[in-house]
C-alpha cells in the first residue's frame, strides 16, 4: 500500500506517513535484533553446523551465503554504481543463513554494480570475521571418519574460495557441486519466503538508500521473528520467481590459495565416499 493511500485511510500527510514507517521500522530492528539475529558465536555455529548436517547432510558447515538485488527507483546523481548486471538500480541484501532459513547475518547496501564476492568483502560480516569479532569455531572431524575439516560458509562461484569459505569447482566433480547445491537452497528459499512475504520486495523501492537499507533490515529481523515463533516447513520449494538474484560476475584476482584448495579436496573427498542413500536423504 502507498503512502498515499495510508495517508488517505488515517487522514495524514505522505510525509508523515513516511516518517511513521521509517520510524517503526527503526524500532522493530533495534528491540528484535538481539532477539532474533544476534551476533553469531562459537557455541551458536556449532549448532548451526550439526543442523545443516542433520537436515542436508552437510557437515560443518555455519551457513549459506548469498546476494539479492532489491530494486530502487533511479536516484539522482547516483551514477552507475547502483546499476547491476541485471540492467535496473538495486542495492545488494547479503544474506548468511542457516538450515532452517533464518538469517544468521545480513548486510544491506552494497552497491548493484558489484558482484556478489566484491559486496561480501566489503561487508560488516566479513570485517567481523577478520578483526575476531565474529569467531568460527576449531575445525573438527567429518562423521564417521578421522578427517579433521574447518567449519565453512557456502557460497557459489561468485565468491572468493576462503579459509571459511567453500564453493564448487568450476567444473568437474559433481559429488562437492551436488552437496553445495542442495545445502545451498537455504538461503535461495529464504530470499522466495522473503519475497513473496513482503511485498516491498517485489517492485522497486521509492527511497533513497538509507532509508531502503533500514526497511529491508525491518523486514529481515520479521522474517526470523516470524520463524522462531511459528518454525518452518522445510519442504519449501522455491519458484523461478522467487529465486535469489546471485550475480555470475567474478574478480578473478582472488585466486585461491593452497590451504584452500585443500579443504575444498577434503569436502570433495568426503562427499565422494559417502553412499548414494546418504547422499540424496
Amino acid at each position: 500500500m502507498s503512502y498515499r493511500r495510508l495517508g488517505f485511510e488515517f487522514r495524514m500527510g505522505a510525509s508523515t506517513i513516511g516518517a511513521i514507517v521509517s520510524e517503526t521500522s527503526d524500532v522493530l530492528w533495534e528491540k528484535l535484533q538481539p532477539l532474533h539475529m544476534p551476533v553469531p558465536t562459537r557455541e551458536s555455529f556449532r549448532s548451526i553446523a550439526d543442523d545443516f548436517s542433520k537436515i542436508w547432510n552437510f557437515p560443518n558447515c555455519i551457513g549459506a551465503l548469498d546476494g539479492k538485488h532489491v530494486r530502487i527507483r533511479c536516484l539522482k546523481l547516483s551514477g552507475s554504481m547502483f546499476y547491476n548486471y541485471k540492467q535496473y538500480f538495486s542495492v545488494v541484501l547479503q544474506a548468511l543463513v542457516d538450515a532452517n532459513y533464518r538469517l544468521i547475518a545480513i548486510d544491506v547496501g552494497g552497491y548493484g554494480k558489484q558482484s556478489d564476492g566484491g559486496t561480501f568483502q566489503a561487508s560488516n560480516l566479513y570485517r567481523a570475521i577478520l578483526g575476531g569479532k565474529i569467531q568460527i569455531p576449531a575445525p573438527r572431524t567429518l562423521p564417521e571418519t578421522n578427517v579433521v575439516a574447518p567449519f565453512v560458509f557456502l557460497a557459489d562461484e561468485a565468491y572468493p574460495l576462503m579459509d571459511f569459505l567453500l564453493k564448487p569447482y568450476g567444473r568437474g566433480n559433481l559429488s562437492l557441486e551436488e552437496e553445495c547445491f542442495r545445502s545451498r537452497k537455504t538461503v535461495e528459499c529464504a530470499f522466495g519466503i522473503l519475497v513473496s512475504k513482503w511485498g516491498i520486495l517485489d517492485k522497486p523501492i521509492k527511497a533513497d538508500t538509507e532509508l531502503v537499507d533500514r526497511r529491508v533490515k525491518c523486514v529481515c529481523i520479521l522474517h526470523n521473528a516470524i520463524i522462531d515463533k511459528d518454525g518452518m516447513d522445510h519442504n519449501y520449494t522455491e519458484t523461478e520467481q522467487t529465486r535469489s538474484d546471485s550475480s555470475v560476475m567474478w574478480n578473478r584476482c582472488n585466486r585461491p590459495s593452497n590451504d584452500t584448495k585443500t579443504t575444498r579436496d577434503i569436502f570433495t573427498a568426503y562427499f565422494s565416499q559417502q553412499p548414494l542413500e546418504y547422499r540424496e536423504s
